[in-house]
């Protein structure tokens, strides 16, 4: 008999066919002469519940049939007498796959921390929370490819090895074959690259950025998504040293376009979530967040809120003068803290919010800058609970400015020739953003850590599994 997946089986309305299950058993009550069996195959949130007549089957064969093992049911499909679903299902038959000593099997009924499940992290995408997570994160993921397909994107693919430093970072994982115990050096000390894999020095991309942008000056409007490594000793909620970036890149539109663009994409995605996991979104709702799916309601029925750094600061400011109390200070010229992003999303405003025109000295060396000579047309996208969820810019498109810049932030034309090319070479205007997956996931999970919206974080000291 063909299986059926549990998310098909709740659906199904033909009562008395029969009809094969396989999954894993979540919970097992019953007395001597019924048992209960609830049980999940990963497909959806709900379990379906397996009746089991004991006077058919063996006491004995049974007792394995425990938290945690893998069956396999035929059955009868009957209308069911418990809450909360419609069917269920009368086993005829019952074949064990494997068992799971209860003595042994970490996640038995009782409810587990957050942080211990991060230790048995190859067992917790088992659990009701770690389920909903991942398929919500493949619906992102579908909603990320969706969205940009339909708009005449490409999906490009940029390196994962480089030799640049796209962010000037300097926060890179080297790659390298060499024996470490034995380093070849050059005759002033340095590391000789010249037997090295590649010839010389690479590092794991920060960004695909860099590269991205030459395939928009080609193919006109693409976006890449894919892994990005950052070697940051930041042990926070919100950093890991591997995730996932989208990172869309546009030829022929300027900072407005650019702005458009980011909260067309996020308001699609968490429309899509919203439609395609309900009772996901409902359980997490339920379980860590009640006012998650408001929130997530909030973001894509409001326009998000356009001004720039410096009225930013001023509003941040007067706060300060009126009372309110930040950890960190706040100043024209210093980057803001999530603190000061949140303020004006959740209490200033009460909207999603882009704020523009950001100090030359605290963005990247790419960035075009304004006429008055101190700002840039960079903006960051602010939500609420996570502060800044986008960043982007009009990219600079004159050759010349872009060399001087880059020569002021020290970032060397050898490394970036490729680059500049694309100045000298047919230039035009062109803009883009970031997005950290992980920070979406974040989001519209309502999760508060970011270890619990990736399947195995990597962090400092943390590379298990």
């Amino acid at each position: 008999m063909e299986r059926t997946v549990i998310v098909d089986a709740l659906k199904r309305t033909d009562i008395g066919a029969e009809i094969n299950i396989k999954g894993w058993v979540r919970t097992r009550r019953g007395n001597k002469n019924v048992s209960f069996i609830a049980l999940n195959d990963g497909s959806t949130i709900n379990n379906i519940q397996i009746v089991v007549d004991m006077a058919k089957f063996d006491e004995d064969a049974l007792k394995p049939i425990t938290t945690g093992a893998c069956i396999n049911v035929n059955g009868k499909l009957v209308e069911s007498m418990g809450q909360g679903q419609t069917v269920e299902v009368q086993a005829d038959e019952i074949e064990i796959y494997g068992t799971a000593d209860p003595e042994k099997y970490p996640l038995q009924k009782k409810g587990h921390t957050l942080e211990y499940l991060r230790e048995i992290a190859h067992l917790r995408p088992r659990t009701n929370t770690f389920g909903a997570i991942f398929r919500i994160r493949h619906n992102m993921a579908m909603a990320i490819h969706t969205f940009f397909h339909e708009r005449g994107f490409f999906y490009f693919h940029t390196p994962l090895i480089t030799a640049s430093d796209c962010e000037g970072a300097g926060q890179m994982f080297q790659v390298t074959t060499q024996n470490l115990y034995d380093l070849k050096k050059t005759e002033d000390g340095k590391i000789d690259y010249s037997n090295d894999f590649f010839g010389k020095q690479a590092s794991l991309t920060v960004s695909g950025q860099l590269e991205g942008e030459l395939a928009a000056m080609s193919l006109g409007k693409i976006y890449t998504f894919g892994p990005t490594f950052r070697a940051e000793n930041s042990n926070t909620p919100r950093h890991l040293a591997e995730f996932w970036m989208i990172e869309p890149e546009v030829a022929f539109i300027e900072i407005a376009e650019n702005m458009q663009l980011a909260q067309e994409f996020i308001q699609f995605c968490v429309r899509w979530a919203l439609e395609h996991c309900q009772d996901d979104l409902a359980f997490l709702c339920k379980m860590y967040d009640n006012d998650l799916i408001d929130r997530l309601k909030f973001v894509t029925e409001n326009d998000f809120k356009r001004l720039t750094y410096t009225e930013g600061v001023a509003i941040l400011k007067e706060a300060v003068q009126n009372g309110k109390k930040f950890e960190f200070p706040v100043d024209w010229g210093t980057d803001l803290q999530s603190e000061h992003e949140r303020y004006l999303v959740e209490e200033h405003f009460k909207l999603p919010v882009i704020l523009t025109d950001y100090p030359k000295e605290i963005k990247s060396f790419y960035m075009k800058q304004n006429e008055d000579g101190k700002t840039v047309r960079a903006m960051d996208v602010l939500f609420p609970k996570i502060g800044e969820i986008i960043g982007g810019s009009q990219r600079e498109e004159d050759y010349e400015k872009l060399s001087r810049r880059a020569a002021e932030m020290g970032v060397p034309e050898k490394d970036i020739w490729w680059y500049m090319d694309t100045r000298r070479f047919g230039t035009a205007p062109h803009a883009g953003f970031g997005l950290g997956f992980e920070r979406l996931m974040l989001f519209v999970t309502g999760m508060q850590n970011i270890r619990d919206v990736i399947p195995f974080p990597r962090t400092p000291n943390n590379c298990d599994f």
